[in-house]
């Protein structure tokens, strides 16, 4: 693979396409494959997915990174899940027969990483979960968890939430956690907001913090993806 990034249009069904694009590791390839899906009011270029993406191919991950269907189309109304999950398989289907990875790991942030997880849920065949500030219920609604299809996850799982994330509450995170089988790992980012975003009273940055996701991540592979 070359180090440049590689523009996809990828086919969803048989009368639509979205836009994707590859972007190879920028460290020593670990042979994994990371897709990474945008967040509700987000896109494949907006400034949290360029960060992540960077951050992580800094640790060995190729990653692709996509628009959903409404957001391909200049919507902000995010389609309903099995429309959503359509396009993400497609461009994971896609990015199997592309590239080949020894790895495939799903994920990306907070709508992005439940709809990898109920793909995964549904055994959609993959190596694993990334998810980045997973979005447990709505904002100010913490009664209405989005928990249900967890259990039925089987490969190992790694979230980030920051314990400031208002779409996840800790206390209920950590209930929902101790349901769940010992493949889920959970990285608390002290500070940090549904954005991974820190205040300037915390001491660090917010570079700081995508260190910190990008060298759990690089651990949690190392432990539980390649072991």
């Amino acid at each position: 693979m070359n180090d440049s990034a590689v523009p996809w249009r990828v086919h969803v069904g048989p009368n639509e396409e979205t836009s994707a694009v590859f972007e190879p590791a920028l460290a020593a390839p670990r042979g994994a494959l990371f897709i990474c899906a945008h967040g509700a009011g987000g896109h494949m270029n907006d400034a949290g997915m360029l960060a992540a993406s960077k951050q992580l191919r800094g640790y060995g991950l190729h990653t692709v990174r996509f628009n959903f269907l409404y957001r391909e189309k200049k919507s902000s109304a995010p389609d309903p899940m099995p429309r959503l999950k359509q396009c993400y398989a497609a461009v994971a289907d896609h990015a199997r027969q592309s590239n080949q990875p020894n790895v495939l790991i799903l994920g990306g942030r907070s709508m992005g990483g439940r709809v990898a997880s109920m793909l995964a849920a549904d055994s959609y065949p993959c190596d694993g979960l990334l998810l980045l500030a997973y979005p447990l219920h709505p904002a100010g609604q913490p009664q209405k968890l989005r928990d249900a299809h967890l259990g039925r996850i089987t490969v190992p799982v790694l979230c980030f939430n920051g314990t400031r994330d208002a779409l996840c509450r800790r206390d209920m995170m950590e209930q929902v956690i101790g349901r769940l089988s010992d493949g889920w790992t959970m990285h608390w980012l002290e500070g940090a907001d549904h954005s991974f975003h820190v205040l300037k009273a915390s001491g660090r940055t917010d570079a700081e913090v995508l260190e910190e996701v990008g060298e759990a991540c690089g651990a949690w592979i190392a432990s539980e993806i390649e072991a």
